[in-house]
């Protein structure tokens, strides 16, 4: 096993916290092509996989038969902000299915203030969730509690996972993410697998390769809907467009793809760290792709306060 990745944190000159960060690189038939710490680390993706969940909602035609557009399967894929324009665009994706936000059961969350607190579509994974509800009304099965493990749409997603990462997922080992839906635990190469698997869909069924394609299109296409204002997703999908994707997960948790290299990155902080997170990706996409994506990646490593002082850096300790 390789070093891991460590982040340290510099205020002023000298090192007040170290994040440990193990990454996998992975290549579209599963093979590790690069690693820094543990690649086989047990890790929940949370919603790094995102755009893997979203397979089911094109591949079973539920997206066509609803006339979904790039700005719906970029949501599919989403962590967004819940900003008025996200918000805004799940509400009329629900009432063009027959739901409502109420029919959501992600629970509320507030996260944007010109938001009302009570908006259940200002959920983070409301989009993802508006997917669920469009692929259970698809199926012709009742909604009621398609987030439970047993539930049909639950069952679709699981064997997209299984199927793009190569990996047994055992019901006894599931837990519950965030949103309330089962979140399984694999190994971090298999993400990086599924990963490249999305970005170069050659190994994947003809039908699961168009879904894929339309979802990694429509990501590159609507990144505000995939993220939101200042936010990494969003912010490198703009910049590179179409030479890597990525989705953010919760503690720490990254997926990205490099479409012509055939390759997929997954990231995990050991203490969960967000901006640790995202500096390791900078640095092994700079490892993997031989291009520092400064614009995106430095102000993620310069922190400054609420004031905008320049007050702290996040950097990649050498090995």
């Amino acid at each position: 096993m390789t070093q891991p990745i460590t982040v340290e944190l510099w205020r002023g000159p000298h090192v007040e916290s170290r994040h440990v960060v193990h990454a996998a690189v992975a290549d579209v038939e599963g093979d590790v092509v690069r690693s820094w710490g543990d690649p086989d680390r047990l890790t929940h993706p949370r919603s790094a996989v995102k755009p893997l969940q979203a397979l089911p909602l094109v591949e079973t035609g539920a997206a066509d038969a609803f006339d979904l557009g790039p700005v719906q399967l970029a949501l599919a894929c989403a962590s967004h902000n819940g900003e008025p324009g996200h918000v805004a665009a799940v509400d009329a994706w629900l009432a063009r299915i027959g739901c409502t936000a109420d029919d959501l059961e992600c629970g509320v969350e507030q996260v944007h203030r010109d938001v009302d607190p009570g908006a259940t579509a200002a959920r983070n994974c409301s989009g993802k969730h508006a997917g669920f509800l469009t692929l259970a009304r698809h199926l012709g099965v009742d909604s009621a509690g398609y987030i439970q493990p047993g539930h049909p749409v639950q069952e679709l997603v699981r064997a997209a996972l299984a199927e793009t990462t190569r990996t047994a997922l055992d019901p006894a080992e599931t837990g519950v993410d965030g949103c309330g839906i089962p979140v399984h635990p694999m190994p971090l190469h298999a993400i990086a697998t599924a990963a490249a698997g999305f970005g170069t869909p050659t190994e994947w069924p003809p039908a699961r390769a168009d879904a894929a394609r339309r979802l990694a299109d429509a990501m590159v296409a609507e990144p505000w809907f995939v993220a939101g204002t200042g936010r990494l997703c969003t912010d490198l999908l703009a910049a590179a467009n179409g030479e890597v994707l990525v989705k953010t997960g919760a503690e720490g948790v990254q997926l990205a793809v490099v479409p012509r290299l055939g390759l997929g990155i997954a990231i995990k902080a050991e203490d969960g760290s967000r901006p640790a997170s995202e500096v390791a990706l900078g640095h092994v996409l700079a490892e993997v792709e031989g291009t520092d994506r400064t614009d995106v990646f430095d102000p993620r490593r310069r922190i400054t306060n609420h004031v905008g002082t320049h007050v702290a850096d996040l950097r990649v300790a050498p090995t």
